[in-house]
């Protein structure tokens, strides 16, 4: 999954194990959620993770929502699902990865 490469600034806080932010596997990576958003650890910074493109996630017909069993992970002015080492969000009647 390609991800645009956008350095988020300031970010003093260290992101991984224990950090006490909800992680989530993501391709290659990790993300940590935080302040509604997504950070990826890169380098000596961390990066606001987000898809270079729109993918919607095809034959998916599982819906997700409160109580669907998957962590809920607060994006912006959404909610991701993780599934199946991705994350999920509604968009136009289908299901895009994050």
């Amino acid at each position: 999954m390609t991800t645009a490469h956008a350095p988020h600034p300031d970010h003093a806080h260290r992101h991984g194990e224990g950090c006490g932010h909800v992680a989530v596997p993501h391709g290659d990576h990790v993300d940590y959620a935080h302040d509604g958003h997504l950070h990826q650890v890169h380098d000596d910074h961390v990066d606001e993770c987000e898809a270079a493109a729109h993918a919607p996630h095809g034959e998916h017909g599982h819906r997700h929502g409160e109580g669907c069993g998957h962590v809920a992970v607060p994006h912006r002015d959404h909610v991701d699902y993780v599934h199946d080492g991705h994350r999920h969000a509604g968009h136009d009647g289908h299901w895009d990865d994050h």
